[in-house]
């Protein structure tokens, strides 16, 4: 199996490389850049992840900010143990995400994408009207223990590879295989005896765990956050990762991650024009490699075995 999947190798190659950057880095800008880098590729994944039933979840951004008030509530409110907060974030953005599968998911389409929107922006509302967690400035404190905080970016960084990892062995698996046929024709599934609904649910539930991670890390790394991190834009964020990276393997969401974040960090000084630019970015990728770079390495690969021939 592995040797058929050169892709695999190139995504350990580059976990492997981040963890040893993150460990070995003097500068603190560029460790927090990877962690930056590695948490969009998360959310991009899990954004994919809930592609392969055919919606488009932007209520990734939603479980996003509840796994990070999780782990901040728990760790500064309630001063709980450091592991502790980061197992509970998963667990109760996985938990929201399956009551939010079960209520909503028996629509479909662009009725999903709107109810998703919609939860997006209630649960941020929420953060802003609950005085008793910041309201609109948010949370502060959440730092990890002085015995790691060193070493603090490596673990994060590791731990969202594992999460990718993660994902795409998911994928790949019989019920991977499901939840792509869900995609197809979910008559098909329902036909031999499956429960679509219930197949939908885990997919969301499974995507959802994931990003609440990263919200329970993106907390600690960052030591503050405030309701305005997590809006409907940080999914649309994630599509464009998707799109530019190309979703036609698990390596395009890391790779559009990567370009976007790494090229987003040029452009921030530009203010008004940065949505221009991943504007333009999005548009030209679309029209001239809609497979986006997973898709154009594919197509220069082609092109190389051909000519060899």
């Amino acid at each position: 199996m592995w040797n058929r999947l050169p892709g695999v190798w190139i995504c350990v190659a580059i976990a492997i490389a981040s963890v040893l950057f993150a460990l070995l880095a003097t500068n603190a800008y560029y460790t927090s850049l990877v962690v930056w880098v590695l948490t969009n590729a998360v959310l991009a994944s899990a954004l994919r992840f809930v592609l392969q039933i055919g919606e488009l979840n932007i209520a990734t951004a939603a479980f996003f900010g509840i796994g990070a008030y999780t782990t901040a509530i728990t760790a500064v409110l309630l001063g709980w143990p450091f592991w502790l907060t980061l197992l509970l974030a998963p667990l109760v953005a996985g938990a929201l995400s399956a009551l939010f599968g079960w209520v909503t998911l028996r629509t479909k389409g662009p009725y999903f994408l709107l109810v998703s929107f919609a939860v997006t922006e209630v649960v941020r509302l929420i953060y802003t009207q609950t005085n008793a967690i910041g309201g609109n400035s948010g949370l502060v404190g959440m730092f990890p223990p002085m015995a790691i905080d060193a070493y603090y970016p490596a673990l994060a960084v590791a731990l969202l590879a594992a999460t990718l990892f993660a994902l795409y062995g998911v994928e790949r698996s019989d019920l991977g295989r499901l939840f792509k046929a869900i995609e197809n024709n979910d008559a098909i599934p329902r036909s031999v005896g499956l429960n679509v609904v219930l197949l939908k649910v885990l997919c969301v539930v499974i995507a959802g765990s994931a990003v609440g991670l990263a919200g329970g890390l993106h907390a600690y790394a960052n030591n503050v956050i405030a309701p305005s991190d997590f809006t409907f834009f940080v999914a649309i964020l994630a599509l464009a990762y998707v799109k530019i990276g190309g979703e036609g393997h698990a390596l395009g969401p890391v790779l559009g991650a990567a370009l976007l974040t790494l090229v987003g960090q040029w452009v921030a000084g530009i203010s008004a024009w940065e949505n221009i630019f991943y504007g333009a970015v999005i548009v030209v990728t679309l029209l001239v490699f809609p497979g986006g770079l997973v898709g154009l390495a594919a197509r220069a690969r082609g092109l190389v075995t051909r000519s060899a021939r």
